[in-house]
């Protein structure tokens, strides 16, 4: 059996449903039958229409369209569903795609402006490089130029220095030479006889070896040798010859020319001694009388700041001793307030030791004597902390203190069975005997063995108190 198709001609096919099959197996009975002319056959003759099988065929065939139909209808709910959700998937890609697409250029975005500000950064931090490089180099120009400024100033103040000491020489030297031309004559005329005309050779003796031992003083000098004697024997013979320019001058000429040669003798090796002085001491190191009067207001100032800061110090160590001294007594009338046995104790103890004064080991020895604790500790200082402790672990197991110190048997399970308030015989008293309850599990019995514990220090603090 075929079922018709549920579209004709492109238009969907009504489906005829049968509701009423009496009706439709009745009504055939009402329509007139013709009575057959012939006879009865003897055989039963078989009806030319099943009307049971036409409508069970009908109904099969109503079934078939309504599943039919039913299968189109599920097919395209399910086409529109996964049209729907096509839509939706494209649409959430489409939306999916536009987000990750902003993410990615606010990602760009960000990259990019940070790119710009390391590259900022990076040309911040080279302009500060060059401008830092650009001023050590003009520091560094600028001392080289005020190095090279000192070094040139103070070769001036050398080139100065030298040429006048070239320039003071030059001139004590023509002085020594005018000086001694102008003590000769007078030398020579003392010594001048006819009979004996070689006599004038000893005041030039006597010049020359002036002359001689002064550029021997000099040449020692230069070597940075002794050079005193040769300065002594110079002002030797300057002084005979200005004795016999006196001398002489006085006896054949006048005082002027004698005090006026005898002046000369002494003025041309004095002036060069001085210049040779003045050397000697630029040698040495020796300092001016005005530097030596700064150095000796600079010591007698810093002399004068190390006393005033060693007067401070020793102000500061008697204030902190006697802080120190303030303190100990203000402790000492402490302990002995708060603490007479230990006090009364530390004492003797002080005084069997040896010892003035409490110190902190004798305090220490006999507060262990007295109180059997060390400073800081005290039976009543341990019965505190005890409580505290229990206190708070009342607060954490969430139970009042009194569960805690008062219960009378620590040990007591849960789990037992409580005991009979039945009397027993005398002859059998009640005896538990190894497993009739389950054991204790380890951990258990560690935590009821320090309850037990902290319950009887508990319940010990609260009776004394």
């Amino acid at each position: 059996m075929t079922t018709s198709p549920p579209q004709v001609n492109g238009h969907r096919r009504r489906i005829p449903v049968i509701t009423d099959w009496q009706t439709l197996l009745a009504a055939p009975a009402e329509e007139p039958v013709a009575a057959p002319t012939l006879e009865a056959q003897p055989e039963s003759a078989t009806p030319s229409v099943d009307l049971v099988a036409q409508a069970e065929a009908d109904a099969i065939r109503t079934k078939a369209y309504a599943d039919a139909e039913e299968q189109r209808a599920r097919a395209e709910a399910e086409a529109e569903a996964v049209r729907i959700k096509a839509e939706g998937e494209a649409k959430a890609a489409e939306i999916k795609a536009a987000e990750e697409a902003r993410k990615l250029k606010l990602a760009n975005d960000k990259a990019q402006a940070r790119a710009i500000e390391e590259q900022a950064a990076r040309n911040a931090r080279i302009a500060k490089s060059n401008r830092e490089r650009a001023e050590a180099e003009r520091g560094q120009k600028d001392d080289e130029r005020a190095h090279r400024e000192q070094q040139q100033t103070a070769a001036a103040a050398e080139a100065d220095v030298a040429k006048a000491a070239t320039t003071w020489r030059k001139y004590a030297i023509a002085f020594y030479a005018v000086c001694a031309v102008v003590a000769l004559p007078v030398q020579i005329a003392a010594f001048w006889d006819r009979d004996a005309p070689w006599l004038v050779i000893a005041p030039l003796m006597l010049e020359g070896a002036a002359l001689v031992v002064t550029k021997g003083a000099a040449a020692a000098v230069a070597a940075n040798r002794p050079h005193w004697h040769y300065r002594t024997v110079a002002w030797v013979f300057a002084f005979i010859a200005a004795g016999i320019n006196l001398k002489h001058g006085l006896d054949a000429f006048d005082p002027a020319t004698a005090f006026g040669t005898a002046f000369a003798s002494l003025a041309g090796p004095g002036v060069w001694d001085l210049h040779e002085h003045g050397r000697i001491r630029r040698r040495d190191g020796v300092l001016t009388r005005r530097q030596r009067r700064a150095a000796a207001n600079a010591a007698k100032e810093a002399a004068r700041k190390q006393a005033a800061e060693k007067a401070e110090q020793e102000a500061a160590k008697t204030a902190a001793e006697e802080a120190a001294e303030a303190a100990a007594a203000v402790l000492a009338e402490t302990r002995k307030a708060r603490f007479p046995k230990v006090w009364d104790h530390a004492l003797g103890l002080a005084a069997d030791l040896g010892e003035t004064t409490v110190t902190d080991a004798i305090w220490r020895r006999a507060k262990r004597d007295v109180e059997g604790a060390d400073p800081g500790e005290s039976a009543d200082t341990i019965r505190m902390r005890n409580a505290a402790e229990m206190r708070v672990e009342a607060a954490r197991l969430r139970k009042p203190v009194s569960t805690l110190s008062k219960s009378k048997n620590a040990q007591g399970g849960a789990h037992l069975p409580p005991a009979s308030t039945k009397p027993r015989p005398k002859p059998i008293p009640p005896r538990r005997k190894r497993g009739d309850s389950t054991p204790f599990h380890p951990a258990a019995k560690r935590l009821a063995a320090d309850t037990a514990r902290r319950s009887v220090t508990t319940r010990i603090s609260t009776e004394e108190n």
